[in-house]
């Protein structure tokens, strides 16, 4: 679409510096999420001016905070793997991590538990983890080592030297697929899981990692076993302070470096327009409407926002975002999420910060969250205990919690939220004290966030909790691409492009997505 600038435009590029007299390149970036402030760090720190518009009273899009009586929830991600993401991003702006925020490593990973009472600590030590492996099946070890050994390929393969890659033509696709051919990526998670090992529960264990981006590992591709090795690299984090303090220490370090961050102001309409600037390529600019405020004029659009919203609400009226909205919604979307939080008035001893509690089925509940058109009756569900790492998160002697359990998305079943909500709450929450017993007595505040609160609040098309679902045709060049070939000048980054959902995945997002922009406008890498 745009050609690289000539080398006697060059010399006027270092760092942005080429406009004529208006100054340098400028770029809206639409949503705080990760992408969106990854990218706006990067777009900054690469010497583009830049602006972030967030729609809602905090930064954080998914990764929202809530406050209430002296407990902290974070709303949205509290997995933070793959920590070198984000050292990156400081870096890049010739700052250090450790002078913003802190990480404090998470042990075990997971405490994974069945509804017929067996428990497995995932861990990150190869000798600890074959332990618990052992306790369950020892005939497993042996095949979780070769599981093991795949799950490195893939990932050195997926992750290390694709993961921030784009891929914005077919050949790009065609020249990976004999790789993607080798490490069998047309195979499901759960079914590459189950060549190597043989019991169902330990099948689990090592197969639940999609739903952690919005994948069924029935259908996920196996591509997304990488996971597991990224946690064996790198092990699992908790911010100190919470997710929220991680947002914060970004959009203090994006202000720091001359950014512009600003709240409330929900973009309504932007559209391409002819351009002033004789450098700017393709001689285009947007016109930017945010709500409350005239339009103004920038030379790109970074769009973190919902890429359905983006297509078929702010951009609406260009005919390419007519047809690529089209297009998403024939796509397959990732499932919802029904989640609550709870404060109670007492601890709980021998909890995790992270616990999988598995119900009595695993398929068929996943036919049902993913496939179904109905609110199953049971279900399986992480619980995140934050005061475990960091007592801060909730007054003295209590505990803060957040439930959350995977539900169809709004496109497949009508469901009353409103109604169901409560109900639907009171049930898990029975459930629960099995593991936590006396909880219903202790809680002291508590509120929910449902499928149709991401549509609402979030713009999430179908309520989608994780954007277009990971499958392997959804994958790479098939997914929607970081950088739109018909609008000049409007990228891509979050879940919904490549490579996709998670922390790091949304932060990689960014990083393929700006290395685009670097290229398009002849600005230099930081």
């Amino acid at each position: 679409m745009f050609d690289t600038l000539q080398a006697n435009q060059e010399s006027r590029t270092l760092q942005g510096e080429f406009h004529s007299g208006e100054g340098k390149l400028s770029a809206a970036v639409i949503g705080s999420g990760f992408g969106g402030l990854a990218s706006a760090i990067r777009l900054q720190a690469m010497g583009v001016q830049t602006t972030c518009f967030e729609s809602r009273d905090k930064p954080g899009g998914r990764a929202y905070v809530y406050e209430d009586g002296g407990f902290t929830f974070d709303a949205g991600p509290t997995v933070i793997t793959a920590p070198h993401c984000l050292e990156e991003l400081f870096e890049v702006a010739g700052k250090s991590m450790s002078d913003y925020v802190k990480l404090l490593p998470v042990s075990p990973f997971y405490r994974l538990r069945w509804d017929d009472g067996v428990e497995f600590d995932y861990v990150g030590g190869e000798k600890e983890l074959i332990a618990q492996i052992k306790k369950i099946n020892p005939k497993d070890v042996d095949g979780y080592k070769r599981f093991a050994e795949y799950t490195r390929r893939v990932f050195e393969k997926g992750y290390v030297e694709l993961g921030a890659t784009p891929f914005l033509k077919f050949r790009d696709m065609i020249a990976v697929a004999p790789d993607l051919l080798k490490l069998k990526a047309h195979r499901s998670v759960y079914s590459i899981v189950s060549k190597y090992i043989q019991d169902e529960h330990l099948r689990q264990a090592f197969s639940f990692h999609p739903l952690l981006v919005g994948g069924n590992p029935m259908d996920t591709s196996s591509i997304y076993t990488l996971i597991h090795w990224i946690e064996r690299e790198w092990g699992v984090f908790f911010p100190e302070g919470g997710t929220g303090a991680l947002v914060r220490s970004l959009v203090k370090l994006f202000k720091d470096i001359g950014g512009e961050m600003r709240l409330n102001s929900p973009v309504e309409s932007a559209k391409v327009v002819r351009g002033t600037n004789p450098f700017s390529p393709s001689d285009v600019q947007h016109l930017v409407k945010s709500q409350d405020s005239p339009a103004e004029r920038f030379d790109m659009v970074v769009s973190n926002a919902d890429v359905h919203h983006t297509y078929s609400r702010i951009y609406s009226d260009m005919k390419p975002a007519v047809k690529r909205a089209r297009q998403l919604e024939r796509m397959d979307w990732s499932m919802s999420l029904f989640v609550m939080y709870f404060g109670t008035r007492k601890r709980y001893e021998n909890i995790a910060h992270h616990t999988i509690l598995f119900g009595p089925r695993f398929k068929g509940l996943l036919k049902d969250i993913f496939k179904g058109s109905t609110l199953p009756e049971d279900f399986s569900l992480y619980l995140h205990a934050p005061t475990i790492t960091d007592t801060s998160l909730a007054p003295n002697g209590c505990e803060a919690f957040y439930v959350l359990s995977p539900v169809p998305h709004l496109g497949r079943a009508d469901i009353d939220w409103e109604k169901a909500a409560i109900p639907y709450g009171d049930m898990i929450l029975e459930s629960l004290e099995q593991y936590l017993p006396g909880l219903r007595e202790s809680i002291v505040t508590r509120r929910h966030f449902t499928p149709q609160d991401f549509h609402g609040e979030l713009n999430a098309f179908h309520g989608s909790a994780f954007s277009v679902a990971p499958k392997l045709t959804q994958s790479a060049f098939f997914r929607p691409h970081n950088r739109d070939k018909d609008i000049p000048g409007l990228y891509i980054v979050g879940a919904g492009t490549h490579p996709g959902a998670g922390v790091p995945g949304v932060i990689n997002t960014a990083k393929a997505t700006t290395h685009v922009v670097a290229e398009d406008y002849g600005v230099t890498v930081s």
